[in-house]
């Protein structure tokens, strides 16, 4: 396996908060608790290397929601979210030079300053991970593919509704914007 060029790389974890993490017991084909420890890996080797870590959550607001019509609704049924619902979760240690993005829909980039950060850091690589890998990162990624991106993608650092979302995420369309490994894959490179 080639080597990945990791020099002028962020970390950037997808919608790992506690209200979405909760719904673990539903994700396939990593549970929450996996894509949360490797994700917490990553971020620590990445603070250890002096690379940027940028935590994305989303939190959509009554007054600034998406209201668009749709034949299903994701997140429909499960009622108004506690108070901590878009905290990150503990285990990411979030730290004071993390950089927080908020997100009011699927993707990091849109509405938000998120390739503006990136840009002023001279980032040119991003390792991309979260939930759901079929909304949320895969949102993220086609638009950082468009703004010209090298991206890596922990497959085992993400994971969605079920396996077959996931897979398909990755296969048909993640693989054609980046390189797709495991998380052990990129810690490795940071060495």
């Amino acid at each position: 396996m080639e080597k990945l060029n990791l020099k002028n790389a962020a970390l950037v974890v997808i919608d790992l908060q506690k209200g979405i993490a909760s719904m673990g017991r539903n994700l396939a084909p990593y549970s929450a608790k996996e894509v949360i420890d490797n994700a917490a890996e990553l971020a620590d080797a990445f603070r250890k290397k002096g690379f940027p870590v940028f935590l994305v959550h989303v939190n959509p607001g009554e007054k600034d929601r998406l209201n668009v019509l749709t034949d299903e609704v994701l997140g429909s049924g499960y009622g108004k979210p506690p108070a901590d619902w878009a905290e990150f979760v503990p285990e990411l240690d979030k730290q004071e030079t993390d950089i927080v993005i908020t997100k009011k829909q699927w993707g990091a980039f849109y509405g938000t300053e998120l390739d503006l950060q990136l840009r002023r850091r001279k980032i040119d690589t991003i390792v991309l991970c979260g939930i759901a890998t079929n909304y949320g990162v895969e949102s993220t990624a086609r638009f950082a593919y468009e703004y010209g991106y090298n991206q890596i993608f922990p497959e085992d650092a993400m994971s969605s509704m079920s396996k077959e979302a996931h897979d398909a995420s990755v296969n048909f369309a993640l693989k054609r914007m980046g390189r797709v490994r495991k998380t052990k894959d990129v810690l490795e490179n940071l060495d």
